[in-house]
């Protein structure tokens, strides 16, 4: 790199960092749970779902941002060698089955909403895929990248322990095949097991960062609106051969990539200030296109959120006061729906409170870590709306009460989640309340 433009170089780092962000996020995963077995979040490998029919609580951690409406289901696919088939059962509640390319983008979507609550053989395809539909199958999801990751849903009507079984039962259901078994061909011929990079926290932030990305790049074609990013990082060395060797480089060209690094990561912590709903920063290829920030977001503010039109996420950055964050030592909250501003999405819908600035459940008395149309008790206002009371310490009355979302006594998020959200949300006519500090 004699004579580098060490000006280029940064540019390149920075617009590298964002761009390759949420498929270190996406890793960092994928690692604990399809590769590392010693990790008490492994799923068993790849080709395997592992269920968790259980509501989300504090001590999980896989993901920030989880929820408790709709219990997870786990799986990861690799696709060289041939597709995969999911098949999935007869429903009667609201699930989600979305599978995401390597950089967090959907493949697309079996489920409620798109696919019906019949039974049906979904084949997932990678990019160099190009045989013959097999008989049977419902539809076809081609992924971009030879890696792909699931994070499904499907709803818990009850907290019961005959709720979760029932659950537990139609999670089961679910089953994953190489397409060789779905149609009885003959097994291709195996891929080579790559040697995968240790995750560690700080590959994220530092130069390794780059070792990481250039591994991953591996099982990510070049697509038409990266060309331009993906060649500025060859580059550097990062060509997707996972060869990568920070070691190598000139000390001012690595001082220069570390720039960017810090650049890159500044770039997107002012960009997630100003998002407050999932609007625009979840979504397929052909929604999102190549806006590597806005992907970003989503990588960072919940990663794996669905798109709007699945499940529509919306929150406050600041209360009314102007508290950024939330905060609630010493106030209490209140988040007030008039009678028509209640939310009426097609499926059902909740609000979830969450620590800061881990974003994760936070203990409490009741074990109640969301409150939605669902929660049995919630009381209603007399004229038809819904007051619910965001505060550290129960309230004194019985209706307070009952409508109760604990806080922790400190700084705090709450994220409200319609599940096949109607017209007015989608289009940004129907807005949140504010959350109000009581007093």
């Amino acid at each position: 790199m004699s004579g580098v433009d060490l000006n280029a170089v940064r540019a390149t780092a920075a617009e590298g960092w964002v761009y390759g962000h949420p498929m270190l996020e996406n890793y960092r995963t994928m690692y604990a749970q399809a590769v590392n077995p010693d990790d008490n979040r492994y799923v068993g490998g790849f080709g395997t779902f592992r269920h968790y029919p259980q509501p989300s609580r504090p001590e999980n951690t896989d993901i920030v941002t989880p929820n408790n409406d709709t219990p997870y289901s786990w799986c990861w696919l690799d696709l060289r060698a041939e597709p995969w088939v999911v098949s999935v059962p007869e429903m009667d509640r609201y699930y989600v089955l979305p599978f995401h390319d390597l950089d967090t983008t959907y493949v697309g979507f079996v489920g409620a909403r798109t696919t019906g609550q019949g039974p049906g053989h979904y084949l997932i395809a990678g990019p160099e895929w190009n045989g013959a539909v097999p008989d049977g199958a419902a539809g076809v999801l081609r992924a971009d990248t030879q890696l792909v990751g699931c994070l499904g849903r499907t709803t818990l009507t009850g907290l019961a322990e005959a709720d979760i079984e029932e659950l537990r039962a139609i999670q089961e259901q679910y089953r994953l095949r190489p397409l060789s078994a779905f149609t009885g061909a003959d097994v291709p011929a195996p891929v080579p097991d790559p040697v995968w990079p240790v995750w560690r926290e700080e590959s994220g932030q530092d130069i390794e960062f780059f070792t990481v990305l250039d591994f991953l790049l591996g099982f990510f074609p070049v697509l038409p609106g990266s060309k331009d990013v993906r060649e500025r990082l060859a580059a550097l060395g990062v060509d997707g051969s996972g060869t990568f060797d920070p070691a190598s480089l000139k000390p001012e060209v690595r001082a220069a990539m570390e720039e960017g690094i810090s650049a890159g990561h500044e770039r997107l912590e002012a960009a997630k200030a100003g998002a407050t709903t999932s609007s625009g920063i979840f979504g397929t290829r052909a929604e999102l296109g190549e806006d590597y920030l806005v992907r970003g977001i989503g990588a960072d503010k919940g990663l794996y959120g669905l798109p709007p039109a699945e499940a529509w996420y919306g929150g406050w950055v600041v209360d009314s006061k102007g508290n950024c964050p939330p905060n609630a030592a010493g106030r209490d909250y209140t988040i007030h729906f008039t009678a028509d501003q209640l939310p009426m999405p097609q499926f059902f819908w909740s609000a979830t409170l969450y620590g800061l600035p881990e974003r994760l459940l936070v203990d409490n008395p009741i074990d109640r870590y969301s409150i939605g149309d669902r929660t049995p008790g919630l009381v209603h206002d007399e004229d038809g709306g819904l007051t619910l009371y965001v505060q550290h310490t129960r309230p004194n009355g019985p209706q307070q009460a009952a409508n109760w979302l604990p806080a922790p006594d400190g700084p705090f998020s709450v994220i409200i989640r319609m599940y096949g959200p109607e017209a007015s949300v989608l289009d940004g006519t129907w807005q949140l309340p504010p959350l109000t500090v009581a007093g």
